[in-house]
């Protein structure tokens, strides 16, 4: 009997260790972890479409994708005829899940040293941070970046000029962290900005950023070689951490160069975060070699329907609303690498309208895919893993109604290491447009757009207050109007009929009374308008408007470049033991004093004649924060 037992409990342990590591090559033993979607196009990475495809998922990643996929027995089987099918995005910067840093009180006195023993002199370089502690996993803003296309983030603590380690993590809501989280030293991370969790004074300046930055670096260097009489765990920190990507967050155009030259200083190709003014020194960021992630929080048009507001707007500003959605146009152009990030961005949802605003700048659709899929992959080293539909990587897809990016598009599904989230059901019928009907003697037409969610409605050109509830293919329309000092409603509901494109349900007035409906869809109407769009947008080209250097009122149009220039006939002041000289020449090559005499010649020298004119050195400020 305990030998029967013993063989049975051995046999039950098996079976369990089978169940959670499937060892099984025969893809039909465990079809409830395999589906096929079959019959669809499939963009498997930028440039390359496959017609009338299948993609075969096996336990969260692609088991096959091509146009002769042999889809085993047992295997759930979805058509995908008429879909399209493309690699689920990447957020390589973020703070998702992190815990907010808590801001550290600040008493009566000023901090000067350290809070922390065993730790670096300096509070705002925290390398030792690692992003796992401050981590939770937040299913409403995971919901977000869902819904947006993502599909993998990598987040970060985004606190201190050194910030320690990020972490990489599926969106994949209905897992664990178990399965999640796909990397827990993803990048180490830095910024120009100090801590919120200390109350030390320095640095209060970029110029003293950078100096901690770089001090810290070669501190860390000088510690590994064991000169330290003590333990600092920071620096151990930055030692460690070394082979990791090493990422900066730098800000503006000129920060991008700043950051570089500290990189180059402290041995490090830093990713720079930032740039998204890049195509204003598109030169000086190419010559940096660095790959970047870009925000595209483009701003908004400004209002100068008031001339007062006007005054309060500068050309710069307004040269940035205009030229700022050609940015990653300027970066395909000139070959730098980058991805895209939502950082900066309201909500994640606004991110395809960049997208397309960019688009409309130049940006081709391939570069956008890229620049949200296989270029993030290969910034943060998971290109063996995501950014791409091919066998072994992670089964993270969307399948939309249309080709990605275009006006119509409609992201159906967004799919994270095999777990199906639906963001429109694809069984539910698509009822934006325009319709007209005649209810109780009056016309009303409905202008419905944003999936059903949102309504236009208006009677005699009149418009009316409106809601629309759009659920399980039943609609609700609800109106108002004042009438003599009462407000009034009347409601309209409906069941959509999947075969038909009109409106058919029940109208109820305001009196209690009843009445049937059937309105019209306008397809003429519709298609007429969605002509005159297309046909504006090509009638319209995209301007940027004049570039100068600086990009203010009053630059160059030209940059300005380096010559040989001859100042004749100057009173020159040389602050030297010859004092001031009187009509003498000022010879300039390659940006330094070359001679200073009379009747100097000038060769290939552009001459400019400074008769009555003082040449001086310039003056310098011994001690500033610019």
């Amino acid at each position: 009997m305990k030998k029967h037992l013993i063989i049975l409990l051995l046999a039950c342990g098996i079976a369990q260790a089978q169940e959670y590591f499937p060892v099984s090559d025969d893809i039909s033993a465990v079809s409830t972890t395999v589906r096929a979607i079959k019959n669809a196009t499939i963009v498997t990475k930028p440039g390359t479409t496959l017609k009338n495809a299948t993609i075969l998922i096996k336990n969260g990643k692609i088991e096959a994708v091509g146009s002769n996929v042999t889809i085993p027995q047992g295997v759930v089987v979805i058509d995908g005829t008429g879909l399209f099918i493309y690699p689920s995005f990447i957020e390589s910067y973020s703070d998702f899940g992190m815990k907010k840093p808590e801001r550290a009180e600040r008493g009566g006195s000023t901090q000067w040293d350290e809070g922390r023993k065993g730790y670096y002199w300096n509070d705002h370089i925290r390398a030792e941070q690692r992003a796992i502690d401050g981590y939770k996993y937040n299913d409403d803003d995971a919901k977000k970046l869902v819904e947006a296309g993502f599909g993998v983030v990598q987040t970060h603590m985004p606190d201190g000029l050194a910030r320690g380690n990020g972490l990489l993590v599926t969106l994949n809501t209905d897992s664990d962290d178990s399965e999640r989280m796909l990397n827990l030293m993803s990048g180490n991370f830095y910024s120009f900005q100090r801590s919120v969790q200390t109350a030390q004074v320095y640095p209060t300046s970029l110029m003293g950023m950078t100096a901690v930055l770089r001090q810290a670096h070669f501190d860390a260097d000088w510690y590994s070689k064991g000169f330290a009489k003590s333990k600092d765990l920071t620096l151990e920190a930055l030692q460690s951490k070394k082979a990791l990507v090493q990422y900066i967050d730098a800000g503006e155009k000129k920060n991008v160069l700043r950051a570089d030259n500290l990189g180059d200083r402290i041995g490090k190709q830093f990713v720079i975060i930032g740039g998204a003014d890049s195509y204003e020194m598109i030169d000086d960021i190419k010559a940096t070699n660095a790959s970047l992630i870009i925000p595209v929080n483009f701003p908004d048009a400004y209002d100068v329907t008031n001339p007062y507001q006007e005054w309060y707007v500068n050309l710069s500003d307004m040269r940035e609303w205009k030229q700022a959605p050609s940015n990653p146009m300027a970066l395909n152009k000139a070959g730098i690498n980058y991805a895209i990030t939502t950082d900066g961005l309201k909500t994640p949802d606004l991110l395809m309208a960049k997208i397309k605003k960019a688009i409309q700048y130049g940006l081709t659709k391939d570069q956008a895919l890229a620049a949200l899929t296989t270029q993030p992959a290969q910034i943060i080293g998971a290109s063996a893993s995501i950014g791409s539909l091919e066998k072994g990587k992670l089964a993270n897809f969307l399948i939309t109604s249309g080709e990605l990016f275009e006006e119509d598009t409609k992201i159906y599904e967004n799919w994270v290491q095999g777990t199906k989230y639906v963001i429109k059901d694809r069984s539910v019928k698509d009822i934006d447009g325009t319709y007209t009907t005649m209810v109780n003697n009056m016309p009303y037409s409905f202008k419905i757009s944003g999936s059903g969610k949102s309504i236009e409605v208006k009677t005699d050109s009149i418009k009316l207050g409106s809601k629309i509830d759009y659920k399980s293919d039943w609609l609700t329309i609800t109106t108002s109007q004042k009438d003599a000092e009462e407000k009034t409603f009347t409601r309209f509901v409906a069941s959509i009929n999947s075969s038909s494109d009109n409106i058919t349900g029940t109208a109820y007035l305001p009196s209690g009374n009843s009445v049937a409906f059937t309105a019209t869809k306008s397809t003429a109407e519709a298609e007429e308008e969605k002509k005159d769009k297309e046909d504006k947008e090509k009638d319209t080209p995209i301007t940027l408007g004049k570039m100068t250097y600086p990009n203010i009122g009053f630059g160059n149009d030209k940059k300005p470049v380096a010559e040989s220039v001859l100042y004749k006939n100057a009173t020159v002041w040389t602050n030297e033991k010859d004092g001031i000289l009187k009509n003498t020449d000022v010879l300039v090559v390659n940006g330094k004093i070359s001679q200073v005499g009379t009747n100097l010649k000038a060769g290939n020298a552009r001459v400019i004649d400074a008769t009555g004119k003082h040449l001086t050195s310039g003056i310098i400020d011994e001690h500033s924060h610019i």
